[in-house]
């Protein structure tokens, strides 16, 4: 009878074995679940982390670029002033005394409003002889010129200006052509 009985416990150590695995199964089936949930919720979290990072740094650019470029109507409208009291200045050949005086006012008060841009990052374009550049400048006129080089500003009718580095108004030139 032994040698029926190894049979008949070999036969059911199968049996214990298959009843074994699947009680083990559903544990090991819910771990697994557990750990995917786990890393599931760590990779959003990372994720969200990650995205009010972005959104902060987003509107910290917006205020700063609206702290920046604010002023760009205002000081667009100042240009006009600039430039006329450049042409008073130009325009001016009399050197009686009593003109002298206007003629000094008039040289402060451009000084002054220029020096108040330049504070506020509005800076001067006087492309005077540099190649011209379609987004710096704007062309008017095209002159052939023995002097200057081609495709160079000949003639600045009027400055440009940027505000922070950005285009407020391109200059307004005439360009050199082969002559």
């Amino acid at each position: 009878m032994s040698e029926h009985e190894q049979p008949e416990s070999t036969q059911a150590a199968p049996e214990n074995a298959e009843t074994a695995a699947p009680a083990e199964s559903p544990e090991l089936d819910l771990a697994a679940r557990v750990a995917e949930l786990e890393n599931t919720v760590r990779d959003t979290q990372l994720r969200a982390q990650a995205e009010i990072q972005n959104i902060h740094k987003r509107a910290e650019r917006d205020v700063s670029n609206a702290h920046k470029f604010a002023l760009e109507k205002f000081a667009g409208s100042l240009l006009d002033v600039v430039d006329n009291l450049e042409r008073a200045l130009e325009s001016c050949s009399d050197d009686s005394e009593a003109t002298r005086g206007l003629l000094e006012g008039v040289a402060l008060t451009h000084k002054q409003l220029t020096d108040v841009l330049r504070r506020f990052s509005v800076e001067a374009i006087n492309p005077m002889g540099e190649a011209f550049n379609p987004e710096l400048h704007q062309a008017v006129s095209m002159q052939p010129s023995i002097t200057a080089a081609p495709n160079t500003v000949s003639a600045v009718l009027a400055k440009g200006y940027t505000l922070s580095g950005r285009l407020l108004r391109p200059a307004i030139v005439v360009v050199a052509t082969a002559g």
